[in-house]
């Protein structure tokens, strides 16, 4: 199989993945009242993270402090 035909295949493969999406919904989000179940997953999930990070970076300073002997 010669390379154009494989990169014809590929362009209409993507052609058409692209058409069955559509761009627009069918309704605006409505900003006057927030989901606030998803609003506090996020931020939850945003705190959980930013907690692990700084729970990490303290056990590896912990660690290179004893490993260097300035602890």
């Amino acid at each position: 199989m010669t390379f154009s035909r494989l990169l014809s295949r590929a362009s209409r493969f993507v052609s058409l993945a692209a058409a069955s999406r559509s761009l627009f919904t069918g309704t605006k989000p409505d900003t006057a009242n927030p989901n606030w179940l998803r609003v506090g997953l996020a931020f939850g999930s945003a705190a959980f993270i930013w907690g692990l990070l700084f729970k990490q970076h303290s056990t590896d300073v912990h660690e290179y402090r004893i490993r260097n002997g300035l602890e």
